[in-house]
């Protein structure tokens, strides 16, 4: 599918129900191994959604979030729900993780138990416009709760916390004294992005204090309030991200030219004057002309030299170099094979190539260029 659509994962029903409202016409699209996603458009946008229930954990929230990463090639993955609250984050309130923390991890010793978390960041770009729409202050659905967004780490294990003295809750306060909330699912969908190359947020609604206090009565209470909470800011970024995405290809479109080894197609009268054009492809005519395989190809290579570059230069480490060009070859290979999918398979490492090499902006905008031409690819 189509690359202009924002995913949206939840774990319980109620979360996924405060998302669905806000959703015009959901139409259901079954994953050929059964997994029900519902895709619509946030009302009064043309933001295309696409929802599913991924179950409590982060096992199943990080399958569910690669098959829908693999199917639908997203803009964006939010997962949105509710958390377990740390130092006093007020009930209602949304937390935007700007970190993950996978805190189980450790090694056992003979002295104790010793952190060895994993940890995700969000993607730069979605953190800027988060932090932003967080500034106006008018995301909010429910003003009689006068919700806060706050922004700092997530804690993400394997239990349901709510104990302020057990030696779990000991644990955290000892390694990761700076997380604002605590669940059960980040971890897997930051996992599921990082290998996929999709940009990632995780938006939580504070339904309890995991002190000892939580219980049905204040489940009932504040886990709607919560998701609906999580839900309206979540749609808010959705929003902005999609309209952020079209301004940026708009701006593509118009721009009169570009630099670097890209290839240029040139529609009406058109005048070069230069006293040498190298490593471009200048296409001229009365409409645009197909590209080709072989001239995407030739791209890819050109690429492949400019990411050799960057790693002398420093700009990428050795494993990020490795996974960049292990996607670089997966391109490369689809697009010598004569099989209907060949497209999908070309946009799609490539765009997990752009996930990897998004901080180094010469990268990012030759690997945009060429995302555009492996869509429209003959």
């Amino acid at each position: 599918m189509n690359d202009n659509a924002v995913v949206m994962l939840t774990a319980l029903n109620l979360e996924y129900q405060a998302v669905r409202r806000r959703l015009v016409d959901p139409q259901v699209h079954v994953h050929e191994r059964g997994t029900r996603f519902e895709v619509g458009t946030l009302r009064g946008t043309h933001c295309r959604v696409v929802l599913g229930l991924t179950g409590k954990g982060n096992h199943s929230a990080a399958v569910l979030a690669e098959r829908a990463i693999q199917c639908f090639k997203p803009t964006a993955v939010l997962f949105v729900g509710v958390a377990g609250a740390l130092w006093g984050t007020p009930l209602g309130d949304v937390v935007v993780a700007t970190h993950v923390y996978a805190y189980h991890g450790g090694t056992s010793e003979d002295d104790g138990l010793k952190a060895r978390p994993r940890v995700w960041e969000i993607a730069h770009e979605i953190a800027q416009l988060a932090a932003h729409i967080g500034r106006t202050g008018d995301w909010a659905d429910d003003t009689n709760t006068n919700p806060n967004v706050h922004f700092g780490a997530i804690a993400a294990g394997e239990i349901v916390q709510n104990s302020r003295i057990s030696s779990e809750a000991r644990w955290i306060r000892e390694h990761f004294n700076d997380a604002l909330a605590i669940e059960m699912e980040a971890a897997g969908v930051a996992q599921a992005g990082h290998l996929s190359g999709a940009p990632v947020a995780i938006i939580r609604g504070i339904s309890d204090r995991a002190d000892g206090t939580k219980d049905s009565a204040g489940d009932t209470a504040w886990q709607p309030v919560a998701a609906a909470n999580a839900a309206a800011f979540a749609v808010r970024l959705a929003a902005e991200l999609m309209g952020q995405q079209e301004e940026h290809a708009m701006r593509e479109a118009g721009e009169p030219k570009h630099h670097g080894n890209i290839t240029n197609i040139a529609s009406g009268m058109v005048g070069i004057q230069a006293a040498r054009v190298t490593g471009s492809t200048v296409v001229m005519g009365g409409t645009p002309q197909a590209f080709t395989a072989a001239d995407l190809e030739r791209e890819l290579a050109v690429f492949r030299d400019a990411l050799a570059r960057s790693r002398s230069a420093g700009q990428l480490d050795d494993g990020t170099y490795a996974a960049a060009t292990a996607e670089l070859d997966i391109a490369s290979t689809a697009l010598k094979e004569n099989v209907p999918e060949r497209q999908s398979k070309v946009v799609l490492a490539l765009k997990r190539l752009r996930g990897l090499i998004a901080e180094v902006a010469e990268l990012a905008t030759k690997i945009g260029t060429l995302i555009a031409a492996a869509n429209g690819l003959s």
